[in-house]
């Protein structure tokens, strides 16, 4: 595929994951790695963590939106973001370490469990 249809795939992919983040508050991620590994050919653990550096200016602009219409609630973003980040850092830590199996099995559960909550 040439260069530029490779660009074009890649926004377009860009355009959907900054859709869902700011749609659903988060949830990006969700469908950047299935982006990314189908469409795009990613390996697995490379899906996800590069979902994750996409997903930061995205969720960083849609908090900005959010908070200025005045659906955030400001009381719950330091400790959530404090807690948020050794998780993060934790989850990092954790892909290098954990089989493609494991990591694969964790997302689908997640996911599982996102969609049927939504269900609920």
């Amino acid at each position: 595929m040439a260069t530029s249809g490779k660009t074009i795939r890649k926004a377009a992919c860009g355009g959907a994951v900054g859709a869902a983040n700011g749609l659903f508050g988060g949830g990006g991620g969700m469908i950047a790695v299935p982006l990314l590994t189908g469409l795009l050919g990613y390996r697995e653990k490379t899906a996800h963590a590069t979902a994750i550096i996409i997903i930061a200016p995205v969720s960083f602009v849609s908090a900005i939106v959010y908070w200025i219409a005045g659906f955030a609630d400001l009381s719950v973003i330091i400790p959530s973001a404090l807690g948020m980040a050794a998780g993060g850092a934790l989850g990092a830590m954790l892909l290098d370490k954990l089989p493609l199996t494991a990591v694969k099995l964790i997302f689908i559960a997640v996911m599982l469990a996102a969609g049927i909550r939504m269900m609920l």
